[in-house]
């Protein structure tokens, strides 16, 4: 299914429904949003010979031309590749150059870093923030979309590439089209006066859940600024109403500290969808405490993007069920068109409650990684595929990650999940953001070491957090080291770099005897 088809038809129902929007500021109703695409695809495939199997980039920050090149690509039946603007251009040109894209559509912002790195592979730059891509839309239109097989290449997504060169997954047609579907039934309803919000990344999931909402003929904004702003946000959403977006649970975090400082109780604000990492129990009790009933968690990764878990509105606010908290820092139950177990080594199923490999098999998997088959091989075996996510699933099917596999720490023989020692510590009013790691220890293998953001205003000291661990969890799992710093350092999407944070103790203190 070519998802362009679904634009078509929306602008055929709806036509003067708005469709694009900059802030308040409508900049295109379905039928001018179908027109563009259908004349860029025309463009794409007249006057740069792109088709089906071409491979297309978006390297761009957010804005409305982002949807209309994306479509246009797909219209004219080719694939795309999306690139977050926060990548440097040197890594950007190294996926354009792994992808084989001929063509990239860039905004001016990151777009001449790129022309003076570009691969060979990459025939044409085309600014969509400069009169050319204006051309481009007065082209002679393409008639209909071209055929997609629900097989066939669509979405070409490179990994965030924190353990290496980033590695391009191939999602069909087929799996847009199922994970675009189960969001109806595992993740929330969307209707034509719904808005769809744009502040994450669109290269990313924010990008990625635009399909469910040009089904439903809903709006799609983009905020002035760009990106992610909670001002911006809280200000916005009561005039637009009905917005929902995506957001990683460091920006979701941010937006409750800011909502709780204005007095908002997020008016307009329909539904967050927050993924991406870890949303900490504390965090999303504040969060619902002070925004309401707005909050959906999903879990997925690149490889089986937004689709392996789905935590609904109902559980998240759900304070009577004898488990809620445990299911509260939960990932949530397994999505409609998947399989979820928990595997051991070997890949044979554990019994509930034990902790885990979690495998996933179903129509939203990847079919692998492009130009990679060893890879391919290592991450699907036998239909499953190998998240390198480690969890344990209760009777009633909730999963409750224990981080990745390589996060986990051994000491004195003994596991130690990270997330669980950084759960308790959060709920010290002193720490306002935490990561923990392993340092390698002669004797024990490794020791747990705590990298703790404090809260302004507050004094924390080490015997302060070290009763605190010793009143919550097992002594053996209680940190051994803690250390102060500013921030954390974090990935485009968020992500605390624990690699970094490995990095900073080997430059540091050598192992403590």
């Amino acid at each position: 299914m070519n998802p362009a088809e679904w634009l078509v038809r929306t602008a055929r129902l709806s036509p003067a429904a708005p469709a694009l929007l900059k802030g308040e500021a409508i900049e295109a109703d379905y039928a001018t949003f179908a027109t563009r695409v259908a004349a860029i695809a025309g463009a794409l495939s007249a006057e740069h010979k792109i088709g089906k199997g071409s491979r297309v980039a978006l390297f761009m920050s957010n804005r409305t031309e982002y949807l209309e090149a994306m479509y246009g690509i797909w219209f004219a039946g080719a694939v795309v590749v999306p690139i977050n603007a926060k990548l440097h251009a040197k890594e950007a040109a190294w996926i354009i150059e792994n992808a084989g894209a001929e063509i990239a559509f860039v905004s001016s912002d990151v777009g001449e870093a790129l022309q003076a790195l570009a691969p060979e592979s990459l025939r044409t730059l085309i600014y969509a923030d400069h009169p050319e891509f204006a051309l481009l839309r007065q082209h002679a239109e393409m008639t209909r979309p071209m055929v997609i097989h629900d097989d066939e290449l669509l979405w070409l997504f490179y990994t965030s590439g924190t353990t290496g060169r980033p590695k391009g997954v191939m999602i069909s047609a087929g799996n847009i089209s199922s994970m675009a579907l189960t969001y109806f039934s595992d993740v929330d309803d969307v209707t034509a006066e719904d808005a769809i919000l744009y502040a994450a990344p669109m290269s990313h999931g924010a990008g990625i859940y635009n399909f469910m909402h040009v089904i439903k003929g809903a709006r799609h904004v983009v905020p002035d600024s760009y990106g992610f702003d909670a001002d911006e946000i809280l200000g916005l959403a009561p005039k637009i109403d009905n917005v929902s977006m995506f957001a990683a649970p460091t920006m979701v975090k941010r937006l409750v500290e800011r909502a709780r400082a204005i007095g908002s109780n997020g008016q307009g604000i329909k539904t967050i969808t927050y993924a991406g990492g870890p949303m900490y129990v504390a965090d999303i009790i504040a969060a619902v405490e002070i925004l309401g009933d707005k909050f959906v968690q999903v879990y997925g990764q690149g490889e089986c993007p937004m689709g392996i878990t789905a935590l609904r509105r109902g559980f998240v606010s759900d304070r009577t069920h004898p488990n809620w908290r445990a299911r509260l820092g939960s990932v949530g139950v397994a999505q409609s068109p998947v399989l979820v177990r928990i595997g051991d080594e070997a890949g044979a199923t554990l019994p509930r409650g034990e902790i885990g490999e979690i495998l996933v098999s179903g129509t939203i998997v990847m079919s692998g990684y492009w130009q990679n088959p060893e890879a391919s091989a290592k991450t699907i075996q036998d239909g499953w595929l190998w998240t390198g996510d480690m969890g344990a699933m209760d009777e009633d099917g909730f999963i409750t990650l224990h981080d990745r596999s390589k996060d986990m720490i051994i000491s004195g023989g003994s596991n130690i999940y990270p997330r669980e020692v950084e759960e308790v510590l959060l709920e010290h009013e002193a720490v306002t953001e935490v990561a923990v790691v392993g340092r390698h220890h002669a004797e024990w293998g490794e020791v747990v070491v705590a990298f703790v953001v404090p809260t302004p205003g507050h004094e924390v000291s080490i015997g302060d957090l070290d009763a605190h661990c010793i009143a919550n969890i097992a002594r053996f799992k209680r940190p051994k080291e803690y250390q102060f710093i500013a921030e954390l350092p974090k990935n485009n999407y968020g992500k605390v770099l624990k690699t970094d944070l490995r990095q900073m103790l080997e430059n540091g203190e050598s192992d403590e005897e």
